[in-house]
């Protein structure tokens, strides 16, 4: 389909909240190679007020009646984690290819079936670890790899993001982890997939995983519930490229610092930060200096760390427009995309390593991909 526009429906997009109206509608309409042709939503009225909001032409309350469709080329699935499975799984039934939000499934068993029928079906797919198209994160990946720190030594990365106590009603069921949908899950994914590619992956590590809140107050009704959902994710380990690493990654009360990246080695130092997920922003700063420099300064971007066209909006959609960018190339030119639903399963059996680790109190060797 190379020159033609692809052509995009999407799943999650009420307009009143939730990513796929504050992040993927508006990514998409910046993109000239997508057109948003279709939505589908719980209600048939929150998908017509969406539609007449972003002039979409189609409107569903069935995925798979939508998956289906002769206009739609890809399904774009931004719903809640318990339910990516049933959605994606249609979609690759149909023959679609699929951009689907992280993590790809509830577990690492939904994550394996979708990837090996995604090979099947010989679609294109890509899983949302949008902070692979941030161009501060992409600078810093380019600087490693020009030699700029030396030799890596150590580093260090944080994510500290506030909000713990904060669940109302419409978010209960996030407190519960057979969910899917934690610190460990999503923000730990996120983040070890941001510092994975950038950096280097795990050779080693020991871990510790903990529910610090086991019952928390929920602030529209006031019910307590009972919370097994993680909030803290704490790394230590040695990375395939020989430096030594540390990680946390948290849900904070109140004033998280935010997230933080540290590198060091034989000749300067990197950092990068933000005061949110920074897969989420716009506001990110990276800073770095050589060993013959008194004091870090902060650093330019390059102009090839940036693939999507001037009016793209800064903020939420920018990141996922990236993302979006790199998979039109890839269904147009049959190329290989990045992250695809194979690589999320990698994260996955990450993500299950680090709880053994933490379960077994061992350090946990991670064995290359097959």
């Amino acid at each position: 389909m190379k020159g033609e526009k692809i052509r995009v429906g999407l799943v999650g997009a009420n307009v009143h909240y939730g990513w796929g109206a504050r992040a993927h509608v508006p990514a998409l309409l910046a993109l000239p190679e997508f057109e948003l042709v279709a939505v589908c939503t719980q209600h048939e009225e929150t998908a017509r007020e969406t539609a007449e909001r972003f002039g979409i032409r189609l409107t569903f309350t069935d995925y798979g009646e939508m998956a289906r469709h002769p206009e739609v080329d890809l399904v774009s699935v931004s719903v809640k984690a318990p339910t990516h499975y049933e959605v994606v799984m249609a979609a690759l039934d149909a023959g679609k290819h699929v951009y689907c939000e992280w993590p790809l499934g509830a577990n690492t068993r939904e994550a394996r079936a979708m990837a090996k029928l995604a090979r099947q079906k010989q679609v294109v797919t890509m899983v949302g670890l949008q902070a692979r198209g941030s161009p501060h994160l992409l600078r810093l990946k380019e600087l490693l790899d020009e030699g700029y720190v030396g030799k890596l030594l150590s580093c260090h990365m944080t994510m500290l993001l506030p909000g713990l106590l904060n669940r109302t009603s419409g978010r209960a069921w996030t407190a519960d982890r057979v969910q899917g949908s934690h610190t460990l899950s999503i923000s730990a994914g996120h983040g070890l997939d941001a510092f994975c590619y950038a950096v280097a992956e795990f050779r080693d590590f020991s871990a510790m995983v903990a529910t610090q809140v086991r019952e928390c107050r929920l602030l529209d009704t006031g019910q307590v519930v009972q919370v097994t959902a993680p909030d803290n994710v704490l790394i230590n380990g040695t990375l395939t490229n020989g430096a030594v690493a540390s990680v946390h990654i948290a849900s904070v009360p109140y004033h998280g610092s935010g997230f933080r990246v540290e590198l060091y080695g034989t000749e300067g130092t990197l950092f990068l930060s933000s005061r949110e997920m920074f897969q989420l922003t716009s506001d990110v700063k990276l800073e770095g200096a050589r060993a013959d420099r008194a004091a870090l300064a902060e650093l330019p971007l390059s102009d090839r760390v940036t693939w999507v066209p001037p009016g793209t909006p800064g903020g939420a959609p920018f990141n996922v427009a990236q993302m979006f960018r790199r998979m039109a190339q890839g269904i147009r030119e049959g190329s290989p995309v990045e992250p695809d639903f194979t690589q999320a399963v990698k994260r996955h059996e990450l993500l299950n390593l680090i709880e053994r680790a933490a379960e077994k109190g061992n350090r946990r060797q991670v064995l290359p991909a097959a």
